[in-house]
């Protein structure tokens, strides 16, 4: 039986597990700070195979402003396919979030400043 992983909290006041370890011994991001931390570009996926890169600092920061919860579960409930809205006019949620490596053609939103990233940086690694 695996040991409860630590605990540590985030700005937003919002208690998050730290991130967790495949079997092969990598990290495995279990929240968005995590994914920008490790630099892990955000991918939600729709049903209908249309997909979207999101940059993770600037994904990251929106949650903090909005004060939503960064559990990359609970985050998917906050993408919803651009291509099945305007098919059907209704939002449909991705059917999962990968993360994967960062590209030029990731979207951009506005990123944090960088003394407040850095001082939450500071945080999680302490």
């Amino acid at each position: 039986m695996e040991a409860p992983s630590p605990r540590i909290s985030t700005s937003s006041g919002f208690r998050c597990d730290v991130g967790g370890w495949t079997r092969e011994g990598g990290r495995r991001a279990t929240h968005l700070f995590e994914a920008a931390a490790w630099y892990q570009a955000v991918k939600p996926v729709c049903r209908c195979g249309h997909s979207a890169t999101f940059d993770p600092y600037g994904l990251w920061w929106k949650f903090q402003r909005k004060m939503w919860d960064d559990d990359l579960g609970k985050a998917r409930d906050k993408f919803w396919c651009a291509r099945c809205k305007a098919r059907t006019g209704k939002r449909v949620r991705p059917i999962r979030l990968e993360l994967v490596a960062p590209s030029k053609d990731d979207i951009q939103l506005p990123m944090p400043d960088e003394r407040e990233w850095k001082r939450a940086l500071s945080r999680f690694r302490a």
